[in-house]
């Protein structure tokens, strides 16, 4: 009954038409060859799902770890967050007025040594934080010592109603993957924050503020000690120490 109906549900010029079995032009050979290229690869083919996982797998870079220690954010994803950052700011210019540097005297021979000691170092200085800033700048991650910044000032203070603003201010600046400046965490860091968001607290992103720290540590300082900034500015001040 039911091969009757679709049979008779059919146009009458489907119900006559021939299977033409003759020669295949050439032209037509090249596109169905084409075609056949890709039913192979089709997502649909195979069992149901397999060839989707199997495309969306091929494109998925593979994780270098499993740890979820604060260090282990990828260094692969770290670059293509700054290719795609460069594509971004190119073709829309989201980004906001870059706020004005941290007040600081101009740092002395001395200082800029210690700088090249340890991250550490460098960090509390605030002309180094500038320097390292501007250079973080050129390597389009300067968000990362923005969220570091913001932490900080958040860990001062003592306003629960101020401090609730911050906390929301610094998420939709810098968690939100909405934001352009959304710095780089795990899938832990981001459920601790989410559970910490719950009851804001000056300490809402500290497990976010040491893994940007130890990210800034292992990824950027060491081409900030290589780079231009730092040795121009190094051998600015000492030749100006050794004239005067």
């Amino acid at each position: 009954m039911c091969l009757r109906l679709r049979r008779e549900c059919r146009p009458p010029d489907l119900l006559n038409a021939k299977i033409y079995t003759g020669p295949i032009p050439a032209e037509r050979e090249g596109e169905l060859a084409m075609g056949v290229g890709r039913s192979e690869a089709s997502p649909l083919s195979g069992p149901v799902g397999q060839g989707l996982n199997t495309t969306q797998n091929s494109q998925r870079p593979s994780a270098c770890c499993f740890c979820w220690c604060c260090c282990c954010s990828c260094s692969w994803n770290e670059d293509e967050r700054r290719r795609h950052r460069r594509k971004r700011i190119s073709q829309d210019n989201k980004m906001e007025t870059i706020p004005n540097c941290e007040a600081c005297t101009k740092p002395s021979v001395e200082e800029m040594q210690l700088w090249s000691q340890s991250f550490d170092k460098l960090m509390r200085n605030p002309a180094g934080r500038n320097v390292f800033r501007e250079f973080l700048r050129t390597e389009y991650s300067e968000e990362n010592m923005l969220f570091w910044l913001a932490c900080e000032d958040l860990k001062q203070e003592i306003n629960k109603n101020i401090i609730e603003e911050k906390v929301r201010s610094i998420y939709e600046d810098y968690i939100s993957i909405l934001s352009p400046k959304e710095v780089s965490l795990d899938a832990r860091v981001r459920e601790v924050i989410n559970r910490k968001l719950q009851d804001p607290t000056p300490q809402t992103f500290e497990d976010a503020q040491l893994q940007i720290y130890t990210l800034m540590h292992r990824d950027s300082y060491p081409r900030f000690l290589s780079s231009t900034i730092y040795k121009s500015l190094f051998h600015g001040n000492s030749r100006s120490s050794s004239e005067s």
